[in-house]
């Protein structure tokens, strides 16, 4: 069983307000310092996160911003092909991540549904890693020992928690490190194709 965290399998959206790119230093110094926790955990809705998402309560465009990450995120290179190979093999995936109700826009272009459930979102949870409680929280749904759970992030302070719980922790640098920790770890990644792929005679 894997538990996947959204950031390894799709690149990060550019930050985007009103017509320029804000550095991630400007919108950390900017940003109201609870408000984005509050939305991804699902304790306020995208009005309320326009109304309160900066300090100083300045407005932003907040639909060209969900238009950004649609338009931004994509599968990282090689990520697909891994989790189509889990789940040819009868492997379960769940999503494991810190994510708002904004996870359904991601899976409106990208269909991870086809390979993983969105079972462990913060915003339906009330949850964020690396919170103990949310692993926990995990393993009792599954009704699984930890020890049959794969964790994959790409942040150590998570894997850590992970680890406390007594899941797997593998940290994510790329797929193709990703699949040598897998089969390592004796995950069953036989070269398959996914559907819909074109084959080649």
């Amino acid at each position: 069983m894997c538990l996947w965290s959204g950031a390894q399998v799709f690149d990060e959206m550019p930050v985007r307000f009103y017509s320029r790119l804000m550095s991630m230093k400007e919108l950390l110094e900017s940003k109201h310092p609870t408000a984005w926790s509050e939305f991804e955990k699902g304790l306020i809705d995208e009005n309320e996160l326009a109304k309160k998402f900066f300090s100083d309560g300045r407005s932003f465009d907040l639909e060209g911003l969900k238009e950004c990450m649609v338009r931004a995120y994509e599968y990282i290179d090689g990520v697909e092909d891994i989790l189509c190979c889990l789940k040819k093999n009868n492997y379960e995936i769940h999503a494991f991540t810190n994510y708002p109700v904004w996870y359904q826009l991601i899976e409106d272009k990208l269909k991870l549904s086809k390979y993983l459930s969105w079972t462990f979102c913060s915003c339906r949870t009330g949850k964020r890693k690396p919170s103990p409680d949310f692993y926990l929280q995990a393993v009792d749904h599954l009704n699984v020992d930890p020890a049959s759970c794969i964790f994959i992030d790409d942040r150590m302070v998570n894997i850590e928690a992970a680890l406390s719980v007594g899941m797997v922790g593998l940290q994510f640098k790329n797929a193709e490190a990703l699949r040598k920790d897998l089969c390592a770890l004796g995950v069953e990644l036989s070269p398959l194709v996914c559907e819909g792929e074109a084959h080649v005679q």
